[in-house]
């Protein structure tokens, strides 16, 4: 992969930070967006900004035109086997709770169970402890190994016959773990629950095959993956969307009113309801583009350099604490002894680096990890061994600077 062509693409990067040149390590909560992202943009709001579906003007059959291209692109993206699997949200956030409401709400009962990590993002928590104190389900959680991965073993333990619902991030945005969410699968289908999966974190760096994944429900979004804000997808299984009642209604998604009752359109549109994100899913199918002619297998791989070089280098700076298992993605959370994770971020901006310091919406995790709040850098295509070069120079500096101040 030539980086430096990639790094190219993104105009946001070729400045200057408190006089220093831009190095971007927080990627794992919003990814920057390449030209052809931001010329997509300005191409459908300058030519052809209008509603779709609606329209059998010329400017409406353009934007539908776009709108269902970005879908199909989805679609081949996470290989779902149609498009009527591929709902467009405003994000992950927004996806799993649509699972929540909708299947959730509708297929659990008192005795029922829900089982997750205490690794998951607030959005794959919450949601489910909504529905299970509605509904009467129990919250179930299974437990993490010492370096933060699932044993399959405890899964077996965990997954009952009383479970009705898994859901696990693919990749979690604290520890960079890559859980095993095929054989969770397979696990939680010979229970006949279904798996539910926050791609999150996992569809802006690796192949995605939702078949061979044999999940039920998948969730992404856009804006992690070189696309707009404020755009996601939700992936299901064509017979367990037939199956839900939408959880938003309104226009778009209806077939016929009537004073007392509806009925809904087909799949996809029927989860589609009000004026749909269409710019943003407009972006979204330009975003892919993007990531497909890189290759995602690039990216992962070049990902994979990136973040060992890091850990090397990081574990050689005393007093300094890196949080999850060896194998893992692109990202490294850490500590510095006696520096608030907030001072980190602080002099390293100052040095012109980003990175992300806090809970990272994961405050189950930092009890685990018996801290209340963590550094973290995120790595993506468009960073280089440079970057890490100046973070672990900024680091030095961060320790050097409380050295003298303590």
């Amino acid at each position: 992969m030539d980086v430096k062509s990639v790094r190219d693409a993104f105009p946001i990067l070729h400045q200057e930070v408190n006089g220093h040149p831009l190095v971007y390590l927080d990627s794992s909560a919003t990814s920057q967006k390449p030209v052809q992202v931001i010329e997509k943009l300005d191409e459908y709001y300058r030519g052809y900004n209008s509603n779709v579906h609606r329209g059998v003007h010329t400017l409406g059959t353009k934007a539908t035109d776009e709108y269902e291209g970005a879908r199909e692109k989805v679609r081949q993206f996470i290989n779902a086997q149609s498009t009527q699997e591929v709902i467009f949200t405003r994000g992950t956030t927004t996806a799993i709770n649509t699972i929540a409401s909708s299947y959730g709400r509708a297929n659990l009962k008192p005795g029922d169970e829900i089982v997750i990590t205490p690794m998951e993002h607030h959005s794959n928590i919450i949601p489910w402890q909504q529905v299970a104190k509605e509904t009467g389900a129990t919250l179930k959680y299974m437990p993490l190994q010492p370096n933060g991965t699932i044993s399959l073993q405890d899964a077996e333990e965990t997954i009952t016959d009383q479970t009705k619902i898994v859901s696990i991030m693919h990749v979690s945005n604290v520890l960079g773990t890559i859980n095993p969410v095929k054989e969770l699968a397979a696990i939680a289908h010979k229970h006949e629950a279904v798996m539910v999966v926050d791609g999150a974190q996992s569809a802006p760096h690796m192949r995605i095959d939702v078949k061979d994944l044999d999940c039920d429900f998948y969730a992404f979004s856009g804006h992690k993956m070189c696309g707009p804000t404020g755009i996601g997808v939700l992936y299901g299984k064509r017979q367990l969307l037939n199956d839900m009642e939408p959880a938003e209604f309104g226009g778009e998604m209806i077939d016929f009113v009537n004073l007392y009752d509806s009925t809904w359109k087909e799949l996809p549109w029927k989860f589609e309801g009000g004026t749909p994100i269409i710019g943003g899913a407009i972006g979204l199918g330009a975003a892919i583009d993007f990531l497909n002619d890189i290759g995602l297998e690039e990216i992962e791989k070049h990902e994979h350099e990136l973040v060992d070089y890091a850990v090397e280098k990081m574990n050689q700076i005393d007093g300094l604490t890196i949080y999850g298992p060896e194998e893992r993605a692109g990202l490294v959370t850490f500590n510095i002894s006696d520096v608030h994770p907030h001072d980190v971020a602080t002099v390293l901006d100052a040095e012109g680096i980003a990175v992300r310091a806090g809970h990272h919406c994961a405050q189950p995790l930092m009890r685990w990890l018996d801290v209340t709040a963590t550094a973290r850098a995120s790595f993506y295509l468009y960073n280089t061994k440079e970057d890490i070069d100046r973070l672990v120079e900024g680091l030095q500096t961060t320790k050097e600077y409380f050295g003298d101040v303590f």
